[in-house]
């Protein structure tokens, strides 16, 4: 795979955040591939905009969120508190700009930080993620230099709690 092309095995499949295509063996980018990463680059260069906008005074460390749902795509930032306990993560506020949207589903994530490795959501933001995730959704985990991890719900929480457990 490189930075702007997915190359998939005659027969394979793709995955293009909505829905799984099936690639008959082009050597060239079609149209959906072309989509997909349109796709990917849209939700990087949001969630790497909206990092910009981080209020990270005590930490210095600003971390950016996209989220894309059918209502399309909500971005979100960390906002620190000097009563640490009480800010936010970027991907909490990703999920509230969707929920405010008047969406409850997630199709794709992506984290991002200017760190040297990509940075994995903490804990409480895997499983705010779960609640609006299924197992499958893909989230991409990015650093300075793009997209270098992609992982699902399911690697990063599994056995996650929800609705089923309240039964």
């Amino acid at each position: 795979m490189t930075d702007s092309l997915q190359r998939v095995a005659p027969g394979g499949i793709a995955r293009d955040g909505l829905n799984l295509k099936r690639c008959y063996g082009h050597d060239r980018s079609t149209d959906w591939q072309r989509r997909i990463f349109t796709v990917k680059d849209e939700l990087l260069e949001a969630a790497k905009a909206v990092r910009e906008k981080a209020y990270a005074p005590y930490s210095g460390f600003k971390v950016g969120a996209a989220i894309r749902s059918a209502a399309g795509i909500h971005v979100g930032c960390n906002v620190e508190n000097a009563a640490y306990p009480e800010g936010i993560c970027a991907e909490g506020g990703a999920i509230t700009s969707m929920v405010a949207a008047g969406d409850t589903e997630i199709f794709e994530v992506l984290v991002y930080a200017e760190a040297d490795t990509p940075v994995a959501p903490c804990g409480g933001c895997r499983q705010k993620l779960a609640e609006f995730a299924g197992p499958d959704v893909v989230v991409r985990l990015a650093g300075a230099d793009g997209v270098t991890t992609e992982t699902t719900m399911a690697d990063l929480l599994p056995a996650a709690f929800g609705a089923a457990q309240l039964k």
